[in-house]
């Protein structure tokens, strides 16, 4: 089980993301546009750094939904490998099979 603290830092980020992502994707859009002038553009540029750091997209850490864990994790179930072994040896994971030879 990861610490808490790591867990409820990481739901900040998605919140921070969500919350954010408007504004983010306008000043981004602005400041790639070479159609508009520089000075312009650069302004929106430093629009964008003065948001806060924790609100860009790469800064939030895919982790399991049971453990909390960040390694190791499936993107299509939401879950690390130790996770998905567990509930899949309990039976809980229809149509998983424990494999052993």
């Amino acid at each position: 089980m990861a610490k808490k603290s790591a867990v409820e830092r990481n739901d900040k980020r998605k919140r921070l993301v969500e919350k954010y992502a408007a504004k983010r994707e306008e000043l981004k859009a602005i400041a790639m546009n070479e159609d508009l002038p520089l000075e312009e553009r650069f302004k929106a540029r430093l629009k964008l750094a003065e948001l806060p750091r924790n609100s860009a997209p790469n800064r939030v850490r895919n982790r399991c939904e049971v453990s909390g864990r960040p390694r190791g994790y499936y993107r299509k179930l939401k879950m690390s490998r130790i996770a998905l072994r567990e509930l899949g040896s309990l039976g809980k994971i229809p149509g998983l099979v424990k494999s052993s030879w």
